[in-house]
């Protein structure tokens, strides 16, 4: 297996640095080729060797927080949920100006639903015992913690990110605990257990 040389990978993270930068104050539409090669201080040339245009740079960025999220996912699952979800927080909070760049932009829609899916997933294993629940409690829930972090790397909230962790984790622990519960008792058509 080839090593990366340690210019392509400065060039690499010149790129990121600078598209960030870019990202966050002038928002995806605006930025050019032109535009982010000088503000990384590398040729066009050098631009092209990596990445085919801003919105496969986009792409890249989005599939490597993607598997360092997946990684940590798999990493968490010994940890108590409210634990695991205070580690997943601290991931944003340690990539806070990627993600904020990212839901501060609206051209950056896709990024949305890809998060929201990712989640889903990870929500989606918690749930396996409630399988009637499934789709609209782990879309609901899905929506939720994505709405929490964008709120929270938008700078909304006064609290720090532990805390915003912790009470998220323990409204899903909550969520998926009535859900399983609920699963394993019948409703009569008034909403009383039988």
């Amino acid at each position: 297996m080839n090593k990366p040389d340690r210019r392509s990978i400065k060039s690499e993270k010149a790129i990121q640095k600078a598209f960030i930068e870019m990202l966050m104050s002038e928002g995806f539409d605006a930025i050019t080729i032109k535009a982010l090669t000088e503000q990384a201080d590398i040729s066009r040339k050098t631009f092209y060797l990596h990445y085919l245009d801003k919105f496969d740079l986009l792409n890249k960025m989005v599939d490597e927080r993607m598997v360092e999220l997946a990684e940590l996912c798999e990493r968490k699952k010994d940890k108590g949920f409210v634990e695991g979800t205070v580690l997943w927080f601290c991931y944003f909070e340690e990539h806070k100006a990627f993600f904020k760049a990212l839901f501060a932009t609206e051209s950056t829609i896709a990024f949305r639903y890809r998060l929201q899916a990712f989640i889903m997933v990870q929500l989606n294993d918690k749930l396996s015992d409630a399988a009637d629940h499934n789709e609209v409690l782990c879309k609901f829930m899905a929506t939720a913690v994505l709405g929490v972090l964008e709120s929270y790397v938008l700078d909304e909230f006064k609290a720090d990110i532990k805390e915003i962790a912790e009470q998220v984790g323990v409204l899903l622990e909550q969520m998926i605990m009535q859900a399983k519960a609920a699963d394993s008792k019948q409703l009569d058509f008034d909403g009383q257990y039988l």
